[in-house]
């Protein structure tokens, strides 16, 4: 079934390891990835779908955990959520679906397993967006009184388990889209807002979102200190782009910091808040569009693969 922005878009489902992912896949032309984030599912991206599919084959999954995608067993290290492994799952996707190298667009949680894809398998990224991300070890490191009172989530959702999912329990709906966001998640798409509701309703995908945050404490941040350590440099281009009404640009120097993570950065502010793919459409699209079509990437083999997907209802 199409919802608003996937016209001529197919869903259905792919199994990529112990996961299984909810995917739309639509247009044609170079492939291009598109990573969404917190707490919302693959349909945040309806608002420039269509006009990507013009230049681009556009692959755009839930998240490992999100959505309809299935959620992996917990693990003490909660490494099963961790961005190494979403990253992974992204690979391993572009790769069932005939992608040997492919451009990256990630926003919020997705811009940080955006860029752990782009630090674990260089040579399948050639261009990368992050949108309205630091990357996980610095946010960490700079935490301060401000940013507990303003990202206060990271961590209450890290909490041990299984306290923040008890509370979420009790009103999800008002706890993802009212009590961090003031209720604009509740004015984008109709449709797509109908699939975030349907989606943290399920305890399971409470869950996983909690293991999302907890990897970030632990294991991501862990994996970002790493790098960081061995001087290990994302090596694409990379394109930055953050909300100017937002907590980054006030907080931080976003392109400052990523050029100490990457060798080539570019980017601007959107004006906007924090979700730029609703709230500035055709800003966001236009700069998404000037950085990723220039020089496409080849199409690695001859004609692309056939997929006979199982359809999603």
């Amino acid at each position: 079934m199409a919802v608003g922005g996937f016209d001529g878009y197919e869903l259905s489902r792919a199994t990529v390891g112990e996961v299984t992912l909810r995917v739309r896949v639509g247009g044609s032309g170079p492939p291009l990835l598109l990573l969404h984030g917190y707490p919302e599912t693959h349909l945040m991206w309806g608002g420039v779908a269509a006009e990507l599919a013009q230049d681009f084959t556009v692959v755009a999954p839930d998240l490992r955990g999100y959505g309809d995608s299935s959620q992996p067993p917990t693990v003490p290290s909660h490494e099963t959520y961790g961005k190494r492994a979403m990253a992974a799952d992204g690979v391993a996707l572009m790769r069932q679906l005939g992608f040997g190298r492919f451009d990256v667009v990630g926003h919020d949680r997705g811009g940080r397993a955006a860029y752990r894809l782009a630090l674990d398998s260089p040579d399948a990224v050639r261009r990368l967006t992050v949108m309205d991300v630091i990357p996980t070890g610095e946010v960490w490191e700079r935490a301060d009184a401000r940013f507990a009172l303003g990202y206060w989530h990271w961590a209450f959702l890290a909490l041990a388990e299984p306290v923040p999912e008890t509370i979420i329990a009790h009103d999800p709906e008002h706890f993802f889209f009212d009590a961090e966001f003031g209720g604009a998640i509740r004015g984008f798409a109709a449709d797509a807002v109908a699939d975030y509701a349907r989606c943290v309703r399920d305890p399971a995908v409470v869950h996983a979102i909690c293991e999302d945050y907890r990897a970030g404490a632990t294991c991501d941040r862990r994996d970002d200190d790493a790098d960081r350590a061995s001087g290990r440099t994302i090596g694409s281009p990379v394109q930055v782009l953050w909300a100017g009404r937002g907590a980054l640009a006030a907080w931080y120097d976003p392109l400052e910091v990523w050029r100490r993570w990457a060798d080539d950065v570019t980017g601007s502010a959107i004006d906007s808040g924090h979700f730029m793919v609703e709230e500035r459409p055709a800003e966001t699209l236009a700069a998404l569009r000037a950085f990723h079509r220039d020089e496409p990437p080849a199409r690695e083999g001859a004609a692309r693969q056939e997929r006979d997907p199982m359809p999603v209802r």
